[in-house]
């Protein structure tokens, strides 16, 4: 993962992002990206469509795959 937005720096990046994709596509490997530079990266490289879950809650996002309740999903699990 590097600076993405510019050209030169991109590859590297662009090239995990295709083989999570491609990984996700072919063995059904569950791919979550977090964090608004990740969703950016997934996004501009075309890739994000090809994953299992994009979000830009990066502490979220780990909070939830460590099993944490997220306060949000909290409230709506009590209604």
């Amino acid at each position: 993962m590097g600076v993405f937005e510019i050209d030169t720096y991109s590859k590297g990046t662009f090239a995990i992002a295709k083989a999570l994709g491609d990984a996700t596509e072919e063995t059904g490997m569950l791919s979550v990206i977090g964090g608004g530079d990740s969703a950016s990266a997934a996004e501009q490289s075309g890739q994000a469509v090809r994953m299992s879950h994009v979000s830009t809650g990066g502490g979220a996002s780990l909070e939830l795959l460590e099993g944490n309740m997220l306060p949000g999903i909290a409230v709506l699990d009590d209604k």
